[in-house]
């Protein structure tokens, strides 16, 4: 082999040992790169996680607060039915015994009271000397059932509004 040959080896030989050095600290600082942003982002995604955690638990605290506000509602709402239906059965009860009657008052200026609808008997009450008509037992009942179902009606309307208004409500922090 001549010696230019040989120069031109060895500095092929020399460029590649160098090419080499040179790629290796290059994997070594691009590895130390990828770690470093591997570690970066193994603790993002830890606050990320302990974030959405806490979040999870927030949201978890004011929907129970909600369910008892609600639970407490509801209880309210059917201890307030309970006790209408109560007085309205106690009503129905007394009516139908005879030991309560209901009356109207009749108007002393209308014409069509001058028909001969005998008055009862005076009552003690807060009306003072007006001519009164007692009503037939089953026309009582009657009116007491149209009560009972308003008073059912406005307890459930009370309940639906509570429950919206729970609802919509914003929870306290």
């Amino acid at each position: 082999m001549s010696a230019a040959l040989w120069k031109l080896v060895s500095i092929l030989l020399l460029m590649l040992v160098t090419a080499g050095g040179t790629w290796k600290v290059q994997d070594w600082r691009y590895g130390e790169q990828l770690a470093e942003q591997a570690g970066l982002h193994k603790d993002d995604l830890a606050d990320i996680s302990k974030a959405a955690a806490a979040q999870v638990r927030a949201d978890q605290d004011k929907r129970l607060v909600l369910e008892q506000r609600l639970s407490a509602n509801d209880q309210t709402h059917h201890e307030a039915l309970t006790n209408a239906q109560k007085d309205q059965a106690r009503l129905r009860d007394r009516l139908a015994t005879s030991d309560l009657r209901l009356s109207v008052l009749l108007d002393a200026a209308d014409p069509a009271s001058a028909c001969s609808v005998p008055a009862g008997t005076t009552a003690v009450g807060v009306v003072h000397g007006g001519a009164r008509v007692r009503l037939d037992p089953a026309h009582a009942q009657r009116i007491i059932a149209i009560t009972d179902d308003g008073d059912q009606g406005l307890i459930a309307l009370a309940a639906c509004q509570a429950y919206a208004k729970a609802i919509s409500a914003p929870a306290a922090p």
